[in-house]
């Protein structure tokens, strides 16, 4: 592990190569698990004021899920999350023709009806983020459903950290980024 300001970064970020497969997985991050996506506390009240721009774009399932349960739920771990549909995909999952899952957020974007892109735990995925008093750790998430996009990473030979690139400078900016960068250059 190496530190980048107050972030204890993970060597796997920049050793392990990833890019999202989405043809061979068919979204299936969006739909498996037990919990939605993770959100951060400022991330609620964007939730909640992009609702009715979004909420066009979503299933009758998802809407409804939404509906009863809000648009974020607390988790069994404490922490907020995106609610499901009846314990299953995330309440902003829509599927393409070809049962892909797609995010109703990212789509809403997309056309410019929203500014936001989307929760940035979705983002930064497979980089996970543990918040610590003092620090953060960012760490590479190994999930055998993402077994196609290691793969491909390495068979394109992009590293996770390149993958998440616009995610990790939405999340620490560009310096904290440049300095990944240096770090991953002269790591080997």
């Amino acid at each position: 592990m190496f530190q980048i300001g107050k972030t204890i970064v993970s060597e796997d970020v920049i050793e392990k190569e990833f890019v999202c497969n989405i043809s061979a997985c068919k979204g299936e991050c969006c739909v498996a698990g037990e919990a939605g996506a993770p959100l951060e506390e400022e991330e609620k009240e964007i939730l909640e004021s992009i609702y009715p721009e979004v909420k066009p774009y979503l299933r009758k399932e998802g809407i409804e899920a939404i509906e009863q349960q809000g648009t974020y739920v607390k988790g069994r771990d404490g922490d907020w999350e995106t609610p499901l549909v009846n314990g299953a995909e995330c309440a902003y999952v829509t599927f393409g023709e070809d049962g892909t899952a797609l995010c109703g957020i990212e789509q809403a974007y997309n056309d410019g009806k929203v500014d936001w892109k989307k929760p940035i735990s979705c983002h930064l995925y497979p980089v996970r983020i543990q918040k610590y008093s003092q620090f953060s750790a960012v760490n590479y998430h190994r999930w055998p459903i993402c077994d196609d996009a290691c793969s491909l990473g390495k068979e394109l030979q992009v590293p996770v950290y390149k993958f998440v690139k616009e995610a990790l400078i939405r999340k620490y900016g560009e310096a904290w980024y440049t300095e990944l960068e240096e770090v991953a250059k002269n790591w080997k």
